[in-house]
């Protein structure tokens, strides 16, 4: 069964050579030559995918037909055709699928259709809404770093080892008086000797 396209653009020239381009690919289109045309076909006819002109009887035309085709009940594919490119959050905000941006090559607007039907009909099958975009770029929040405990028998050891180096350290000032005490002791026990000696030469 062919995929049915409704083409919304004022500019016959590029409505004509846009259908008679797609009816060659294999598709049927239909087409309207302004906004309020393309509204009523889609209230009364059903339609795969629509590609709607931005600029038509007024600078929110387009729009207008896009709010259409999202009213539809049957949720066809939406793609904005526009000479004046727009930023993403824009098209999108209108509810488009797809910006194609005229004048294009014909074997690049008929890659871009044959994705945009690929990733609409994706949507249907998982029973996403037309509207619903997926995220992209978004990743999920880095997990916190949660330090690593030591196992008992390690932490112990590393406290035995502190205990070592620490007791191996001995402050400055408490060598400077070990050193002090120790002179001073073998001094008091020099002066005893000598003591002891001369009173043993008197007594002789």
């Amino acid at each position: 069964m062919k995929r049915r396209i409704l083409l919304v653009d004022d500019e016959v020239a590029v409505l004509l050579t846009l259908k008679a381009v797609l009816e060659i690919s294999g598709f049927e289109v239909d087409t309207a030559a302004s906004a309020r045309e393309g509204k009523h076909q889609l209230r009364t006819q059903q339609f795969d995918m629509v590609i709607t002109d931005m600029r038509m009887e007024s600078d929110a035309a387009g729009a207008e037909v896009i709010e259409a085709a999202r009213s539809a009940s049957y949720m066809p594919a939406v793609a904005l055709l526009t000479a004046f490119p727009l930023a993403d959050e824009d098209w999108q905000s209108m509810g488009a699928d797809k910006m194609l941006v005229k004048p294009m090559q014909t074997r690049v607007l008929l890659q871009q259709i044959d994705k945009l039907f690929e990733s609409h009909e994706a949507r249907q099958r998982n029973g996403v809404p037309a509207t619903a975009k997926a995220p992209e770029g978004k990743q999920a929040p880095p997990k916190k770093s949660v330090p690593k405990k030591l196992p008992r028998a390690a932490s112990a050891g590393r406290k035995v080892l502190k205990k070592k180096a620490a007791a191996k350290r001995v402050p400055r000032k408490t060598a400077a008086k070990k050193a002090v005490r120790a002179g001073a002791k073998r001094a008091a026990k020099s002066s005893v000797k000598r003591t002891a000696t001369k009173k043993k030469m008197r007594k002789k």
